[in-house]
C-alpha cells in the first residue's frame, strides 16, 4: 500500500508541476461568441472569433514567427469577414412575410463593420460587429452555423440572443449546427428549458465530465479485498455507492458553479482545463491500483469542485445579464444533473449484471480505465502544452 501511495503521490506531484509550469495561454476548446440584439425591429450583433483558431484555418502569422500582430490581422480583415460570413446564415420569420415564401426570401443580409481586437482569458480574438438587415421584422429567427465544423469537430458557438428585454442563451455547433428562437415566445419559463437543455447538451458533449464519472462509476458494482476486486453482494449495495459517489460529486460542482457563475471566484481557463484532464488520469489510475477504494465519495467531492468551474464556463462565457444569472443556474444545474442520472440509469443495471464476469473485472474495470487514463492523459498534454492529437 505504501508503495501504491508512493507511486500516486508522485504522479500526482509531476501533473502539477506540469500544470504549475505550464505556458499561459495553455489549450481550450475552441470557441467562439455571438452576440444578437433585437430591438425595436433592427437586429444588430458582434461576434468574437480566436485569432488562433482563425490562423489555423487561413494562416494570419504570415512571417511565421509564432505572434499575431495587429498588422497581420489588419491586412487580413477582407478574408477573415468573408471566412466568417460564408458559415453562419440568418432567416427572420414575420408576419408579414408573404405565402408560400421561401428561404431566399426570408434570409438576412449581414454585413461586417469596421473590425477590433479583444482580449478574452485564453487570448486574443478578432470582433465582428455585424449589422442584420432582415426583409421582415423579425419574429422568429432561424441562426445556422458553420464555423470550423470541418476542422474541429468539438467547435462552438456561445449564442447570447437579446430580444424583448429578455436574454436567451444556446450552444451552436457542428452537433446542434442550426437552430429556431421565438423572439415573442422569450418568457421565463422557456429561459430555463433553454439552459436546461444546454446543461444535458453540455454533460453529453463534455467527454471529460463523462470519463470522470465513469471513472468512479465502474468500481460502484465491486468490493476491493484479498488485493483483488469481487463483485459486489446486493445491488441495494452497488446502488447506494453510486448514490454517494453521484451526490458527492453533485454538491461539490454545484457550489464551484454558483461561485464562479456569480463572480465570487475566477480561475485561468488553463488550470481548470489542465486540472479537469488530471482528474480523470487520476480517478482512472485509482481503480487499476486502489487508494481511495472505500472513500470514492471523497474523490468525487474533491474533483467536483474542480469540475463545477469547467461547468461554470458555458454561462459565464455567455455574458449574462445579472437579471437571468439565478435562473440560468438553476436550470443548467438541473440539465447536468438530468444527464448525470441518465448515464446512471443506463450504466448501473447493466454494470451490475456483468460484475462477476472475468470480462467485467479484467477487460472493463482494468483495461476501461487504463484506456481512460490514456485519453485523458493526452487531453493533459494538449492543453498545456497547445497542441491537437485527438478529434475530440
Amino acid at each position: 500500500m505504501k508503495a501504491v501511495l508512493h507511486r500516486t503521490g508522485a504522479l500526482f506531484a509531476l501533473l502539477l508541476a506540469l500544470v504549475v509550469h505550464a505556458p499561459a495561454q495553455a489549450h481550450k476548446p475552441s470557441d467562439s461568441y455571438l452576440t444578437i440584439t433585437v430591438a425595436e425591429g433592427a437586429v444588430t450583433g458582434r461576434w468574437d472569433i480566436a485569432l488562433r483558431d482563425l490562423d489555423f484555418a487561413i494562416g494570419l502569422d504570415a512571417d511565421g514567427d509564432g505572434a499575431i500582430t495587429w498588422g497581420e490581422v489588419r491586412a487580413r480583415h477582407a478574408e477573415i469577414a468573408a471566412y466568417a460570413l460564408a458559415r453562419l446564415s440568418i432567416r427572420a420569420d414575420g408576419a408579414d412575410a408573404p405565402a408560400g415564401a421561401g428561404a431566399a426570401v426570408q434570409s438576412c443580409m449581414i454585413d461586417v463593420g469596421a473590425q477590433a481586437l479583444d482580449d478574452h482569458t485564453d487570448g486574443s480574438y478578432s470582433v465582428l460587429p455585424l449589422t442584420i438587415r432582415c426583409p421582415q421584422i423579425p419574429k422568429r429567427l432561424t441562426i445556422g452555423y458553420r464555423l470550423f465544423a470541418d476542422l474541429d469537430p468539438q467547435h462552438r458557438g456561445l449564442l447570447n440572443l437579446q430580444a424583448g428585454g429578455v436574454a436567451r442563451s444556446a450552444v451552436l455547433g457542428p452537433q446542434a449546427p442550426v437552430q429556431s428562437f421565438d423572439l415573442e415566445e422569450a418568457s421565463r419559463l422557456r429561459q430555463f428549458l433553454d439552459y436546461l437543455r444546454d446543461g444535458v447538451w453540455h454533460i453529453w458533449i463534455g467527454f471529460d465530465h463523462i470519463l470522470f464519472l465513469l471513472s468512479l462509476l465502474l468500481p460502484a458494482v465491486l468490493v476491493w479485498g484479498g488485493r483483488q476486486w469481487r463483485g459486489a453482494q446486493t445491488f441495494g449495495a452497488a446502488f447506494w455507492s453510486v448514490v454517494r459517489v453521484v451526490t458527492a460529486f453533485t454538491a461539490a460542482h454545484s457550489i464551484t458553479l454558483t461561485l464562479a457563475t456569480l463572480g465570487y471566484v475566477s480561475l485561468p481557463s488553463r488550470w481548470v482545463d489542465s486540472a479537469m484532464a488530471a482528474s480523470v488520469v487520476l480517478a482512472a489510475l485509482n481503480n487499476v491500483w486502489p487508494v481511495f477504494h472505500g472513500r470514492r465519495w471523497m474523490v468525487a467531492f474533491g474533483f467536483g469542485l474542480i469540475h463545477g468551474f469547467g461547468f461554470a464556463s458555458v454561462l459565464v462565457d455567455l455574458g449574462l445579464p445579472r437579471d437571468a444569472l439565478a435562473l440560468a443556474l438553476v436550470g443548467f444545474n438541473m440539465g447536468v444533473e438530468g444527464g448525470q442520472l441518465a448515464i446512471v440509469a443506463v450504466f448501473l443495471p447493466l454494470a451490475f449484471s456483468l460484475r462477476r464476469s472475468w470480462f467485467y473485472r479484467r477487460l472493463v474495470m482494468v483495461g476501461g480505465s487504463l484506456v481512460i487514463a490514456v485519453l485523458a492523459a493526452v487531453w493533459l498534454c494538449e492543453r498545456l502544452f497547445m497542441f491537437k492529437v485527438l478529434p475530440f
